[in-house]
């Protein structure tokens, strides 16, 4: 059955063209590691205060501090500030100011069926002044994903907006979701593929979600930074990453990532399922941004304590308490 649009429904529907234009100052392209295998090096953000702050998905793009790329083509090193491992946001920060930027809205007035624009670095294929990619669809639902646990792998268990448009490419995680006045309305997720059948998942983050834990990141309220106030131990009264029962890969880099090699049986790494290239990224609420930074945050925690480890196995995100 094909459905025609009579002459009125046509003069209804919004020009995208603006809010598009509009939006393009506020988009960031991000430039990371990558992973292990030769994963996707890039993904989107969007700029959140007029200082420099991006927010933008967490995901192995983000092993190492990113470079960060504006609309007109500067290029930025970042700082990883802060990250919410329940949605899997993170909040970067570079040095630049007097940038256009999204207000993050207390709520939003979406519902089913209203037009949207997907705006992101879908095809990875920017590095200079090129504009980002904007995609239009609809709101298809506004649900919660906590009906699909099990199904799909994901952390989030909250709402979401399902949109219909094909939004959830590697590279278009961390992109906006616009209204069709420009108006922020979500962060578009990561990509989300049901275990069983492979269907896709095209989703965002409503910006009511967003807004309080980006701020507090922002207002350091909430930090993953190095804690220097507890001293180090000795060797012999802290923990270490053998000592858990992990092996490390080769420290051969200025900033290697605390990627797991091996896991000794029998230990508190294996009774937690830890397993090899797993990624360590906080160790009891603190950011990991390579091994020296691990041994370090180890070196400061009582060996007689537990130690509470964020992990990121492939798409997953994964709280685990290691008991000694």
């Amino acid at each position: 059955m094909v459905a025609f649009l009579t002459p009125e429904k046509l003069w209804a529907q919004p020009s995208m063209a603006r809010p598009s234009d509009q939006v393009q100052s506020k988009m960031v392209k991000v430039y990371g590691a990558g992973g292990l295998s030769g994963l996707e090096a890039y993904q989107s953000g969007f700029l959140v205060s007029p200082a420099g702050h991006i927010a933008t998905a967490w995901s192995y793009v983000l092993d190492v501090d990113p470079v960060v790329i504006l609309h007109d083509g500067r290029r930025f090193e970042s700082k990883i500030v802060g990250f919410e491992p329940a949605l899997e946001t993170a909040v970067l920060k570079i040095e630049a100011d007097d940038l256009s930027f999204f207000p993050i809205p207390e709520s939003d007035d979406v519902s089913w069926g209203d037009p949207v624009l997907a705006v992101s670095n879908l095809f990875g294929i920017a590095t200079g002044n090129e504009p980002a990619s904007v995609m239009q669809g609809r709101v298809a639902a506004k649900t919660k994903l906590d009906a699909r646990r099990g199904t799909f792998q994901t952390p989030y268990r909250g709402e979401v907006l399902l949109l219909d448009l094909v939004a959830n490419n590697p590279g278009a995680a961390g992109g906006a979701l616009v209204d069709p006045e420009g108006q922020f309305l979500g962060m578009l997720g990561k990509e989300l593929r049901d275990r069983k059948t492979g269907v896709w998942l095209n989703y965002a983050i409503p910006a009511g979600v967003l807004r309080q834990p980006i701020g507090d990141i922002i207002a350091g309220r909430k930090t993953t930074l190095p804690d220097e106030s507890n001293p180090v131990l000795p060797r012999e009264k802290s923990h270490s990453p053998i000592g858990l029962g992990i092996g490390l890969i080769p420290d051969v880099l200025e900033n290697t990532p605390a990627y797991i090699d091996f896991v000794q049986k029998d230990s508190p790494a294996a009774r937690v399922d830890l397993r090899p290239d797993d990624l360590i990224v906080l160790a009891n609420g603190r950011r990991v941004s390579h091994q020296r930074a691990l041994r370090d945050l180890l070196r400061r925690i009582d060996r007689r304590d537990q130690v509470a480890l964020v992990v990121q196995r492939d798409n997953e995100i994964l709280d685990l308490v290691l008991r000694p």
